[in-house]
């Protein structure tokens, strides 16, 4: 495989195969692996748009994957430059970005619960991790901070009992009603996630959310990211 699909800003159509690993970001210059990185394209309409599937027909652009990098491309007129033709760039695309993220993580445990690899509930939760089966810990980003520390101090007192620093990750990006949403009931407040394939797409897209709202333009949340993934 090629490093870099094209040294150029603009990569030469969708993800193939044949396409690299790394790319350059259009604002700081940086040769990051493509999963540290958003793909935004032209849409028919003339507006710039994020492809996170990297799948989206044209010529892409390639910005970090931080909120701070995509607000600063669109102060720069980055868009315009990179895909050298006037653009439409909404002044929102930002926030617009990360709530495609948002729907795309929530998207994701939804599809866990379906494949019966999440669990809900404080007893259920409770139970997964004290028999050690779940793989990740989820709070609603609106929980009471009382059944948020029970939780807590379980995961951690697994973590030491097995003789290493390793415990499960633990997320709180998702609204208690955006849970309700993902997992059918009402109330959600902490879930868990048991291990299966529809897991690990939760986990990915869990961590790529991470790393944008981190708004970190240096190699501490690509790794910790990626240290998190490899562990759950």
């Amino acid at each position: 495989m090629l490093a870099i699909a094209d040294p150029a800003d603009l990569d030469n159509g969708p993800r193939t195969n044949r396409s690299g690993t790394m790319r350059m970001c259009a604002v700081t210059r940086a040769v990051r692996p493509i999963d540290e990185l958003i793909r935004f394209v032209v849409a028919p309409s003339g507006e710039v748009i994020a492809d996170l599937k990297r799948k989206l027909p044209g010529r892409g652009l390639w910005i970090s994957a931080s909120r701070t990098a995509v607000a600063e491309s669109i102060r720069r007129n980055q868009f315009g430059k990179g895909f050298k033709q006037n653009v439409r760039v909404a002044p929102t695309l930002a926030a617009d970005t990360e709530r495609l993220l948002v729907r795309g993580v929530t998207e994701a445990l939804a599809m866990a619960a379906k494949a019966g690899q999440a669990v809900a509930g404080f007893a259920k939760v409770e139970g997964a991790l004290q028999q050690r089966q779940a793989v990740a810990l989820i709070h609603a980003a609106d929980g009471g901070a009382d059944g948020i520390r029970k939780l807590d101090a379980i995961v951690r007192q697994n973590a030491g009992n097995s003789g290493d620093s390793h415990q499960i990750p633990v997320f709180g990006m998702l609204t208690s009603e955006q849970l309700d949403l993902a997992l059918g009931r009402s109330n959600v407040i902490h879930a868990a996630l048991l291990a299966g394939s529809a897991s690990k797409t939760f986990l990915s897209r869990s961590l790529f959310l991470v790393r944008y709202r981190m708004a970190d333009e240096d190699r501490t949340a690509g790794h910790a990211a990626r240290t998190l993934l490899k562990n759950g």
